[in-house]
């Protein structure tokens, strides 16, 4: 199936865009998601954390995503 994968900060820099298609196996979860990206852009490994939203709450780690989702990865966030 078929991702949009919306991204912000540092992770849409890794990404080379705000909004990409992702191609998964039907029934992912956010785990394997994640691990799956950290493969294909090795730059994620290097994050303290990400966070995933999908349909815009905070995703837990063995939710299991349809392509109809929307998936935001948000990354660690500094300030002052």
């Amino acid at each position: 199936m078929i991702l949009k994968i919306a991204a912000y900060g540092i992770a849409r820099d890794i990404l080379g865009a705000n909004n990409i298609q992702y191609e998964v196996n039907d029934g992912v979860n956010t785990s394997e998601l994640l691990t799956k990206l950290k493969t294909d852009y090795p730059d994620f490994q290097q994050l303290n954390s990400l966070l995933m939203a999908v349909n815009t709450e905070y995703a837990k780690p063995d939710q299991v995503i349809a392509e109809s989702d929307e998936v935001v990865l948000i990354p660690p966030v500094s300030g002052g």
